[in-house]
């Protein structure tokens, strides 16, 4: 199983800033893509941005400039920075993987529980 666990959501005023991270453990042989998704109630969940293993990253139109996405392939981990947060980008925010575990011979895609990220105007 492989396991993805984020942490730093919370409450912040709207021009504020807010890290987010998210450790994948368990039975890892390698994992690809890694990426943020975000949903609200009532809406489909929508990609933030995702990064490649070799660094290469891209953004939704609507966070370009203010979130910015990186990797610790040592540490298996992913962070977003999030930057002039506006109300707008209020949601609970999912790390996603495209990993493949030890016991299996292909690519699936794992979640984390998700976190909370309200952006009081």
């Amino acid at each position: 199983q492989v396991r993805l666990m984020e942490s730093g959501g919370g409450l912040v005023q709207a021009g504020g800033s807010l890290r987010l991270s998210c450790a994948a453990s368990g039975s890892i042989f390698r994992i690809n893509a890694m990426g943020w998704y975000r949903q609200v109630p009532g809406k489909q969940r929508e990609l933030v941005t995702r990064i490649s293993n070799d660094g290469s990253s891209d953004y939704v139109d609507s966070v370009r400039g203010r979130f910015t996405i990186s990797r610790d392939n040592a540490k298996n981990m992913v962070y977003l920075q999030m930057n002039s947060l506006k109300p707008e980008d209020t949601a609970v925010y999912y790390c996603n993987a495209e990993a493949r575990a030890t016991y299996s011979s292909i690519i699936s895609s794992y979640w984390g529980q998700g976190t909370q990220v309200t952006v009081s105007s």
